[in-house]
């Protein structure tokens, strides 16, 4: 299976999942693009994945049904229109047709709320689908959920094995090392990660996926425990922060405002 980028709108990444003639698409906001692919490559769609329900998620998705039926997994916790399989915490996604009848692709489901309420991702074949809620460095705004939500939406997936590749749906990663680098301005991983991104865009490639265990060193919002951080986000909210999940939230509070 080879998982490729299709570029949308300014800066969103549809994630197409293929596999011999066979493909899946992960949170496609515009089918023009899977559309093409699919017609270049010669590939016929198996399924659609979401993770939230924001337009530019999921504003293909009428459209890609129009040109065949094929299931559609999503949240189970939001009403989206198109969605045949709501799956949540702990459900299985089986796309048989991107592997073998012995052996399907599988995704587990996370329940990851805070950028949205319902909000999921899906982690298999060593990849993590997190739509908004964990970006290179960053994180997703906290449109319906509280900070604890995220904080603890984040702590599930910083769990997850650090090989697994991640792949979020915005390029929002040169933006965010800019912040990692505010909020940490002696932090020696985010300053080799502000250089290799850099090169990595000035080539016009994407900066995604990444490995999970980068984010442990250079991502301000997985790394609330750190002295550094807590310094910082004290400084900025004016008051002494008494839990970690205090120190995310004058981190993204910040965040919001830079």
């Amino acid at each position: 299976m080879k998982i490729i980028p299709l570029p949308a709108f300014r800066d969103n990444y549809i994630w197409l999942l293929r596999a011999g003639t066979r493909a899946a698409v992960v949170d496609p906001g515009d089918a023009a693009p899977v559309l093409r692919y699919l017609a270049d490559e010669g590939l016929s769609l198996a399924a659609i994945l979401i993770t939230h329900h924001h337009p530019d998620h999921t504003g293909g998705v009428a459209e890609l049904l129009a040109h065949g039926a094929v299931p559609v997994f999503g949240p189970a916790r939001e009403a989206i229109a198109g969605i045949t399989r709501p799956v949540g915490e702990g459900d299985v996604v089986s796309i048989p047709e991107l592997g073998t009848p012995d052996a399907p692709v599988e995704f587990r489901v996370l329940d990851i709320p805070g950028h949205t309420a319902g909000h999921i991702g899906y982690h298999g074949a060593g990849a993590l689908f997190c739509g908004d809620t964990l970006f290179a460095a960053g994180c997703g705004r906290l449109f319906e959920g509280t900070p604890a939500q995220m904080f603890a939406s984040l702590e599930k997936l910083a769990a997850l094995p650090g090989d697994t590749q991640v792949y979020c749906t915005h390029e929002y990663t040169l933006a965010n090392l800019a912040f990692a680098a505010a909020v940490e301005p002696d932090n020696p991983a985010v300053t080799r990660r502000i250089a290799a991104s850099q090169a990595l865009r000035a080539d016009d490639r994407p900066t995604v996926p990444f490995p999970l265990a980068g984010e442990m060193s250079t991502n301000p919002f997985l790394r609330s425990r750190e002295a550094a951080v807590i310094r910082q986000a004290e400084a900025h909210a004016g008051c002494c922060l008494a839990s970690p999940v205090e120190v995310f939230a004058a981190i993204r509070e910040w965040k919001n405002r830079f």
